[in-house]
């Protein structure tokens, strides 16, 4: 498949030696594809401008199916659920994002919106915007989500402090806090599921 979205090869490369190439580069793996950008592809010998846009662009459109198929589900019913939205999303960033799932009286999906993008190792979250953008949402519940780019799943204290404030403002505002989950490639923790919200 990603010969044929290259198209085409060199004088002394096929496309599908190309793919290949890629392939190699990245161990075989599609999760470590999907984190190349377009300057990391084009650094390949056969590799332009265009071919390296349409493998991101393809590799993109695959994730926003993923999420669409979470989203047309009637409810988030488990931590995974939340953890299926946001990993097309957020995965495979180098850097740390930090959003909030609006989710009405039967935990259906009514919108979400990115919180704030940090460095490496963390982002500064403003509790006053969560909950100002679930009051304008008309959100009875939320859910939280953030990345961690060390593929280490376990919460800072950070995390943990940010949590309990979370929860605490929830309750003051009658806006339950159902989970906030830190997302990996490979797995997730959720702070629910191991009874700490």
């Amino acid at each position: 498949m990603l010969a044929i979205l290259i198209s085409t090869g060199t004088k002394s490369k096929s496309a599908i030696d190309l793919a290949r190439e890629i392939l190699k580069k990245c161990d075989n793996n599609l999760n470590e594809l999907a984190k190349l950008s377009v300057n990391d592809l084009v650094k390949i010998d056969g590799i332009g401008e265009a071919k390296a846009i349409t493998i991101v662009s393809a590799i993109e459109l695959g994730g926003r199916r993923q999420v669409a198929e979470v989203k047309q589900k009637k409810y988030i019913g488990h931590s995974n659920d939340i953890y299926q939205l946001f990993k097309p999303k957020i995965a495979d960033l180098k850097h740390e994002e930090f959003w909030v799932l609006l989710l009405n009286r039967g935990l259906k999906v009514i919108g979400e919106k990115l919180i704030g993008e940090g460095g490496v190792s963390g982002v500064t979250v403003d509790i006053k915007k969560i909950f100002k953008i679930a009051i304008d949402g008309g959100a009875v519940s939320i859910a939280l989500a953030h990345n961690h780019p060390s593929e280490n799943s376990k919460p800072s204290q950070e995390d943990i402090n940010l949590t309990n404030k979370l929860t605490q403002a929830g309750k003051l505002l009658d806006i339950n806090v159902i989970d906030h989950i830190i997302v990996t490639q490979n797995n997730y923790y959720s702070f629910a599921d191991e009874g700490v919200i």
